[in-house]
């Protein structure tokens, strides 16, 4: 047994709550882990998990175990990682999850060049409206759109968009164009939703952030469909800047009252606070913000 090995597997059995999740994570099967784990006991002579059938409670020797062990491995890891880094270049898979809509709008498109850059790095790109577990995912980074509520996550900001009202030229045609908040009651709305449940409109009014409940027919929980909605005169939606930007830019869709338009909705690049972060991922977190500012200021 490896016991540098064997403490890696429960700091992560911990933080993760599952044997099948550390297997899967580092790609062993979970009876390996479990024999891992298991041995680890008998070195130590201390029970430091109890399995049941429905999950893995932490005894309270593991627990103290577990916060020696975590800081061992964080600072094996610093010090292999400072003497290896000098000695090659990033390599390896990072795991990296976003909105499908902003995946596939604002971070594909940057990934060749970093390829270029980094040719020993590989991305796994994960796609979900809703936010994951990142641990429980063995997640590496993901993109989060708007205030971030979740302490045990680090935060690096990547840029800031605005929440516009949008509908397309045809649709306004018909429809006519609002000049003011009430008007929007007379529209059909592209309502954002999950479950039926509607995501309120924020707005602006005399400086104060107010919530409108938008009213139509069509509900959908993927920023996708509300783009191609807008874009086929289905009504009008408010949608972040990014989602809409070319069209915006070339007259297919229009921006509807800017002095409701409300405040700017960060975006950030979120990882699991007190771990190392590994070097393929430290330079996948650069590149992207220095692309993300690159953008901005063109």
């Amino acid at each position: 047994m490896d016991r540098l090995d064997a403490m890696r597997l429960f700091v992560r059995l911990v933080e993760c709550g599952s044997f099948s999740a550390v297997g899967r994570e580092e790609g062993i099967g979970q009876p390996a882990v479990s024999k891992q784990i298991a041995a680890l006991e008998k070195h130590l002579g201390a029970q430091l998990v109890l399995r049941t059938s429905r999950q893995v409670v932490i005894t309270e020797a593991g627990q103290a175990f577990y916060e020696s062990a975590k800081q061992l491995v964080q600072d094996f890891d610093a010090v292999e990682s400072s003497i290896g880094e000098r000695q090659q270049s990033p390599r390896g898979l990072v795991r990296l999850s976003t909105a499908p809509g902003h995946g596939r709008l604002c971070i594909t498109p940057l990934l060749a060049e970093f390829f270029r850059q980094y040719p020993e790095v590989a991305i796994e790109l994960s796609a979900s409206e809703l936010p994951i577990d990142l641990v429980g995912e063995g997640v590496d980074l993901a993109v989060r759109h708007g205030r971030l509520l979740d302490s045990s996550l680090t935060a690096r900001k990547l840029s800031d968009t605005d929440l516009v009202l949008a509908a397309s030229p045809g649709y306004l045609a018909a429809k006519g164009v609002p000049t003011r908040l009430s008007d929007l009651d007379q529209h059909a709305c592209i309502v954002f939703a999950r479950s039926r449940e509607r995501r309120p409109w924020q707005l602006k009014v005399d400086k104060e952030t107010v919530f409108y409940i938008p009213h139509g027919a069509l509900f959908t929980g993927d920023a996708e469909h509300v783009r191609a909605a807008v874009l086929s005169g289905l009504g009008i939606a408010q949608a972040p800047l990014w989602l809409l930007a070319q069209e915006i830019a070339s007259g297919q869709v229009q921006v509807l009252l800017p002095d409701l338009q409300p405040e700017r909705l960060p975006i950030n690049l979120v990882y699991p606070a007190g771990r190392r972060v590994p070097m393929r991922v430290r330079v996948l977190i650069d590149y992207l913000i220095a692309a993300f500012k690159r953008s901005e200021q063109a």
